[in-house]
């Protein structure tokens, strides 16, 4: 374990698989006590993190419902005392198919921008007073390579990661004063057992994502870690409002 992060209570939505579980991890090893959120049972990845010496617990948590994000920031109070790092990484994507536009149907448009937007905000309308008390919060919004470059066929997915990126920038204004620094990584393919199941990311187009990165290589959760803990530790405190891309240098901007 390094000390980064020693002292600090964090967050994680969407912890208990995929990158959310690497985030977890990676904050537990830089010293953080983690509280692992998602609708999905998350005592696999609090026995991993025990395993290294460092405390956290499972919540169930529903992003979308204020009650349920309420609950889940007070939860993290009364078991570790504080608040300080909130990682909104709870989102719908893999569970998404390619198709135009016009064959989104408005239902699945909805829920895309309820969980990816608004579930964002949520989270964040929770978090923000505890952190304002200690007049100290770092807050990770994920967002992703696609609004850099277009991507197609998931028009519902990347407007919803463009939307993240926008309120990044507002929060990031809006709680400067209370000492709160708001950041965005937008990872580019990450292969996530889910995407390596997603028939999506087979073949030709997972050959082509990596040829165009400047770092030819698959992506895997753990290289986000390093980004995540800089953006959550006291080295980044001078940074707010910004956006990282993880990609390998597929993305440069």
């Amino acid at each position: 374990m390094s000390d980064h992060l020693r002292g600090k209570v964090a967050i994680v939505t969407g912890g208990a698989q995929g990158i959310g579980a690497s985030y977890v991890r990676g904050l537990a090893a830089a010293g953080a006590s983690v509280v692992v959120a998602d609708l999905v049972a998350a005592e696999a990845v609090v026995k991993d993190v025990e395993s290294l010496g460092a405390l956290a617990i499972a919540t169930r948590a529903n992003v979308v419902d204020p009650a349920s994000a309420q609950a889940m920031v007070e939860l993290a109070v009364k078991e570790f005392g504080r608040l300080d790092i909130l990682v909104n990484n709870a989102g719908i994507f893999t569970s998404l198919r390619f198709k135009p536009f016009g064959d989104i149907d408005s239902s699945e448009w909805d829920q895309v921008m309820a969980v990816n937007v608004r579930g964002v905000f949520e989270c964040v309308k929770a978090a923000a007073p505890h952190m304002a008390r200690n007049r100290y919060g770092k807050i990770v919004n994920i967002a992703s390579g696609t609004v850099f470059k277009g991507a197609p066929m998931l028009l519902h997915y990347v407007t919803s990661k463009g939307a993240v990126m926008a309120m990044t920038r507002s929060l990031a204004r809006e709680l400067g004063d209370a000492g709160i620094r708001v950041n965005t990584i937008a990872p580019g393919l990450i292969m996530t057992d889910n995407v390596v199941a997603n028939p999506n990311y087979r073949g030709a187009v997972m050959e082509s994502n990596v040829a165009s990165r400047a770092i030819k290589r698959a992506a895997t959760p753990e290289d986000l870690v390093g980004t995540l803990v800089y953006l959550c530790s006291p080295e980044s405190d001078f940074v707010t409002g910004q956006c990282l891309v993880v990609d390998g240098g597929s993305v440069m901007h």
